[in-house]
């Protein structure tokens, strides 16, 4: 044992050792006294413009009517019902869902009546790292989901490792595989790539892509560019014009490849660009958006009183001469001991699940 000791004391103190340690923490003491912060990842790098401003995540269509029930604030649970009519989506007419959350721990199931089933499970191991599970189970015998995500979150950088329908039973590693790593430059500059490994099955060759990720934030404007496989560029810009409005442009240019394009010599250019922007009011927000393929959307929140909350959204498709339009109540319920935590807690000193 003592010269298993020894000779690991060897690789570890000897003179080439030395000089790499001192160089890495000479590198680490110029790096913290830059005081960089920390950019975010890679999948919310535009996460102003595309999550926040542009009604992509928030357009819906037909009727809708959520009840919640709020049975603790620390830890977090909740269950409500969902009910829909009418939607052009893959929403199901009703839908269950239950809610658990902690500092370390977040769980959520969601059952629909078509039989799907959806689960997430969040671990955060310490301040920086957070393993997160979703599962998914789809009616009628289709194929289901499993994606386990690793994220990493340092103080001037972030990084990620994904994995979609990760298996070995084939006699060798199928799936998908995303990594990715966002680094600050500068305080306000930051770069990234995002690398993808893909198997669908064993006889099946791998594939593999890489894209490129900077941003820049400035004093009331953040701009984003993304340059992906396969010939896709991707951009966007968002400024924050008074204290409740905020504005932002999206916009995606492929690079593809024609039958046609490549008997002429050259490639096909297909690219779309949306622009909306969001006016916050004391108890409602408006969101309004336009693309160049001629739709029209808008999108408003309003809350009624301080459980009941009302939200239209609309949509004029020009170009096929269509309209949607969506309809959704939103009914939160809470005892009065949850309503007085709610507002004597400080949110400075409450560490929020790991979503």
């Amino acid at each position: 044992m003592s010269d298993l000791s020894s000779s690991l004391g060897f690789v570890a103190e000897n003179p080439a050792m030395s000089a790499i340690k001192d160089a890495y923490n000479s590198f680490a003491e110029r790096r913290a006294m830059l005081n960089l912060p920390n950019p975010g990842t890679v999948d919310n790098i535009a996460r102003e413009v595309q999550k926040d401003v542009l009604l992509s995540n928030f357009m819906f269509t037909g009727l809708r009517a959520d009840l919640t029930k709020v049975f603790g604030m620390t830890p977090l649970f909740r269950v409500s019902h969902a009910f829909s009519m009418g939607s052009s989506g893959n929403l199901p007419p009703y839908a269950f869902s239950a809610m658990y959350g902690s500092p370390k721990v977040f769980m959520q199931g969601n059952l629909g009546s078509d039989g799907t089933l959806s689960a997430v499970y969040n671990y955060r191991w310490n301040q920086g790292l957070v393993t997160k599970t979703n599962a998914q189970v789809m009616g009628g015998g289709a194929q289901g989901l499993l994606q386990i995500d690793n994220d990493y979150t340092g103080d001037d950088f972030s990084a990620s490792i994904k994995a979609f329908n990760p298996s070995i039973f084939e006699g060798g590693l199928t799936g998908i595989f995303v990594g990715s790593y966002l680094q600050s430059i500068t305080p306000g500059l930051a770069l990234g790539f995002e690398a993808i490994w893909q198997r669908q099955g064993m006889t099946a060759r791998p594939e593999t892509a890489l894209s490129y990720s900077a941003r820049y934030k400035g004093d009331d404007w953040i701009g984003t560019a993304q340059l992906q496989a396969q010939g896709t560029f991707a951009a966007t810009y968002w400024r924050k014009l008074s204290e409740r409005v905020e504005a932002g442009v999206d916009m995606n240019l492929q690079f593809a490849p024609s039958p046609a394009a490549m008997m002429m010599g050259g490639p096909s250019r297909d690219g779309t660009t949306s622009i909306g922007a969001k006016y916050d009011f004391r108890a409602s927000s408006f969101r309004a958006q336009v693309d160049s393929t001629g739709k029209v959307s808008c999108l408003l929140e309003k809350r009624i009183a301080m459980p009941i909350s009302l939200s239209f959204a609309g949509e004029i498709d020009q170009a096929k001469q269509t309209a949607k339009v969506g309809l959704a109540v939103s009914l939160e319920i809470a005892g009065e001991e949850l309503m007085e935590q709610q507002e004597k807690a400080d949110p400075a000193s409450m560490i929020p699940p790991p979503f």
